[in-house]
């Protein structure tokens, strides 16, 4: 008889359901805000890539009707676990474009500080020769 020890990792995050800052909170953050408010594409794309995105996604927006700022928060709100809906998305990414990004980059920051919390389970196998 053999015993074989599989270990599983499991990734928790602490989520109240809402964004961490609210949409017009850039006075919370005024490196973000001046970074937005200078070079507005460039600060896109480094929240892209610090959300684990492709650097250029957010240069398709224009093409693209705004859809990957769209998909881009709904992705956010769904990975940690933020209350909304896509219609919602939609609506703030049309009325308040800058605010929308600046409060996603806001809120990747956030949780990047914050860490998560690693459990580490070991589970065991028995198999019977």
């Amino acid at each position: 008889m053999a015993v074989q020890q599989q270990i599983t990792t499991v990734t928790t995050t602490q989520s109240s359901g809402q964004w961490s800052t609210g949409l017009f909170d850039c006075c919370s953050d005024m490196g973000t805000c001046c970074c937005a408010t200078w070079c507005f594409p460039c600060f896109q794309c480094q929240t892209a890539s610090h959300y684990g995105w492709c650097v250029c996604m957010p240069l398709l927006d224009p093409c693209a009707f705004m859809a990957v700022s769209c998909c881009m928060r709904s992705s956010m709100r769904e990975r940690y676990g933020i209350q909304g809906s896509t219609c919602g998305d939609v609506g703030l990414v049309c009325c308040c474009y800058a605010c929308a990004w600046c409060q996603m980059a806001r809120e990747v920051k956030t949780r990047a500080t914050s860490g998560t919390q690693q459990v580490h389970v070991v589970t065991q196998q028995l198999h019977v020769a």
